[in-house]
Formats: C-alpha cells, structure tokens, sequence
C-alpha cells in the first residue's frame, strides 16, 4: 500500500495501553479538576470522564465550560515520571525503520510529554514532526480539519497518507478525509484497512506478510 506520511498517535499507540501510563494522567486529572473546581475527587472524576466523551479531552470541556487556562493543566497532567513505566524498546525501534514515508506523531498530549515518551522509547529520530494538542488552538482529535491541517502542513494529500491511532473515532475522520487507517488494539470489531494488536507488526502486514 503506497504513501507517503504515515500520521501516528503516540499513548497507547506506540506502547501498549496497559502499562500504567494513563494511568497516572487520568489520576493527575482528576486531582487537578478537583482543585480547580473545588470539587470531591468523585465528581472531579465524573466530569473528566464526561468531558472526555463529550469532547475528546477533558481539558477542552474544562476551558468551555470553566473557563480553565490550558497550560498549567496541561503541564500538571502529563508530569507523571514516565521513565519508571517505560523502557527502550529495540523491536519499535527496528519496525519504525522498516516503516516508508515520513513519519509524523499526532497526539492529544503537549509536545513535551511526547518528546519524553519517544526518547524513553528509544524512536525519536524516526519522527519529523510532533503536532500536538496546541497545533489548532487546543482544539483535541478527534476533529477533521485539524487533520486535514497537518496534511496541508505536511505537504501530502490524504490518499497518501496512513493513520495510526487506537481510536475509532479518530480514524473514522482519517477514512472520511481519504485516508488509509490503522487501527491497534486488542479488541475485536470494526473495519479498517488494518487492525492490528501492535504497531510492531506494521511494516510486515503492510508488505504482505503476516509473522505469527
């Protein structure tokens, strides 16, 4: 399957969803919507659960509904030492080399959190570009123009261009737009050009092959 960029998300994408990582945000948001709005951990936890739904952060249900400034939540949540989770991983590293095009992360997290995940990981030279939640004024995937964006600032065109994500929601944007979808998870269901339980197999699915 030819293209040319291959937009990637990064949690959950890149590592394996389980490892603890969102973990630590969703209790880091949690605190810090509590605080904020002077509210019991309980309901602190049922609005960041229902603005995440609602809007695909909680963050953004927090700046419309509250009025809340971006950065500080967004610098609080992601400070969660991701280094004691996460370690180099050889076998990413080696199938992202094997990975065509130029290759892009798009994420709902702040540059910083991904500049540290990659590093951690061991991948952050197979990277051009990380768009990240500021890329169109905060506004979080997922949302088709802030893709049809980053393919325009890319220089690509949607046919050319592979999205890699482990939410339905976003890759049903990516497909609308025209774009070819990969969708990693373990779960079963749904239908998209690829759907796999590691990104690790990627290039091998791409070529043909199917390693068991």
């Amino acid at each position: 399957m030819p293209f040319e960029l291959a937009v990637i998300d990064l949690d959950n994408t890149l590592y394996a969803a389980d490892n603890g990582v969102f973990a630590r945000m969703d209790k880091r948001m949690t605190a810090f919507v509590a605080k904020e709005l002077e509210v019991e951990p309980e309901e602190a936890d049922r609005l960041r659960v229902k603005y995440w739904k609602e809007y695909g952060t909680t963050l953004r249900g927090m700046m419309l509904h509250h009025g809340m400034e971006a950065e500080a939540f967004l610098h609080d949540v992601h400070d969660i030492d991701a280094h004691e989770i996460l370690k180099p991983d050889p076998a990413l590293d080696a199938a992202l080399a094997r990975l065509p095009g130029r290759k892009v992360i798009h994420t709902n997290g702040i540059l910083e959190h991904a500049e540290r995940i990659l590093d951690i990981l061991g991948v952050a030279h197979h990277f051009a570009a990380i768009y990240d939640i500021r890329f169109n004024n905060y506004i979080p995937k997922p949302d088709r123009e802030t893709l049809a964006m980053l393919i325009r600032a890319e220089g690509c065109r949607p046919e050319r261009t592979l999205v890699v994500d482990d939410m339905e929601d976003n890759l049903k944007i990516a497909r609308e737009l025209g774009c070819k979808t990969v969708w990693i998870t373990q779960d079963t269901g749904g239908y998209w050009d690829y759907h796999l339980p590691s990104i690790h197999t990627l290039p091998d699915r791409l070529s043909g092959h199917r390693p068991g």
